[in-house]
């Protein structure tokens, strides 16, 4: 029975994404709302959301949900929840919060009463008075959103953005999982080309070799839950066999990278290589007016510079234009651009077919998308 009610955190913009992969992963009864996705699963379900899910920032579990205008509400409704069923006697369990448009607005107060609510349920279950918190964490939050509280632990621990093969980057990284779903949002599939002339540490074409490959996100890494005692460490064996085995080494791949940078590209060779696509995407050093587009039918999927620092904006400005020209040069391919530049359909030299509000970290971003002919049934590349 899936008794357990799980939530996938998103960055705004990215909630279809999740949905869409909650699906394919098989999930029941899901729900999508502004930041988070729902759906009901077991202890299984949280091992395969965790090792699969591409595009969310964690994987939390739904404690309780209710309406909280005192702190004694707040008390006796965090208490009435089912913690030992999670937390064993020795659990080590910490307390974040968050308070938006609520009259319970004091989140350190909160976090207080949560906490005492939590060890008088736990002195309940375990006939104890004194809890030693030596074992596994379990990192719980109470989340208030106009006088509604929303409890939840999680079971992810690092957020999902980091693989494990980013262990350096450059300045302004793009988060993985906006990556990867940056590439989902396209028309990209892995018979066509993809192309990334500015692709600094290698994340765009990492990611976009990844989903092509089916590499699990979460193959490399550990999770906060790895050692909490109701998820059997069969299910983690299991789902990584399972994982292996899915791998895609066959399919020929036609994926580039380049970037002015020589550093930068050595970073995403080395980072290629920790994800085990080294093989399958290559990279140059080599400035954008210099990039050519190889073949027909490509996707260019890119993240340049923002011009955000003074005295950047003119040469962003000229990036931007000759990038239009990069594209302009093959009207069978395909562009997609995440930029904060208000103005850059005008200096790309065209109208996007369609545009997404993104967050790139705390940037509030514009995803453009302008799209080529589709490939006749026969194509080829």
């Amino acid at each position: 029975m899936k008794n357990i009610r799980l939530i996938a955190t998103s960055t705004f913009g990215l909630e279809s994404c999740i949905k869409r992969e909650a699906q394919r992963l098989g999930f029941e009864n899901i729900k999508a709302f502004d930041g988070r996705v729902e759906f009901d699963g077991d202890e299984s379900d949280i091992v395969k959301a965790n090792i699969w899910m591409r595009f969310p920032s964690k994987i939390l579990i739904k404690m309780g949900e209710f309406k909280a205008l005192t702190f004694d509400s707040l008390f006796e409704s965090v208490k009435a929840l089912d913690w030992g069923s999670w937390i064993p006697v020795d659990g080590k369990f910490t307390v974040i919060g968050k308070s938006v448009k609520s009259t319970l607005h004091s989140v350190p107060d909160c976090q207080a009463i949560v906490k005492k609510a939590i060890v008088e349920k736990l002195k309940l279950k375990y006939h104890v008075d004194w809890f030693d918190e030596t074992g596994a964490d379990y990192k719980i939050q109470v989340a208030l959103l106009n006088d509604i509280a929303t409890l939840t632990i999680d079971t992810s621990g690092d957020s999902l953005h980091k693989r494990g093969y980013r262990q350096n980057a450059m300045d302004a990284p793009l988060k993985e999982n906006l990556a990867a779903a940056m590439i989902d949002l396209s028309y990209w599939r892995k018979n066509r080309i993809l192309f990334d002339p500015m692709c600094g540490s290698g994340t765009i074409p990492i990611e976009a070799a990844m989903i092509a490959r089916n590499i699990a996100p979460g193959l490399n890494r550990s999770f906060a839950c790895d050692s909490w005692k109701r998820i059997d460490k069969s299910l983690w064996k299991q789902a990584k066999i399972e994982a292996y085995k899915a791998i895609d080494y066959d399919f020929p791949l036609k994926i580039y990278g380049s970037d002015i940078d020589p550093d930068a590209i050595e970073l995403a060779k080395e980072n290629a290589e920790k994800a085990g696509v080294d093989d399958c995407i290559e990279f140059s050093v080599k400035p954008l007016k210099d990039a050519t587009l190889m073949g027909d039918y490509g996707c260019m999927i890119t993240n340049p510079p923002y011009g955000e620092r003074l005295g950047e904006l003119k040469t962003v400005e000229e990036l931007y234009r000759t990038l239009g020209r990069l594209m302009a040069t093959n009207p069978t391919w395909s562009s997609y651009v995440i930029t904060s530049m208000e103005y850059f359909e005008k200096l790309f030299g065209k109208r996007a077919d369609a545009k997404r509000k993104l967050f790139n970290g705390r940037i509030k971003t514009d995803y453009y998308q302008f799209y080529g002919p589709r490939p006749p049934k026969d194509w080829s590349n």
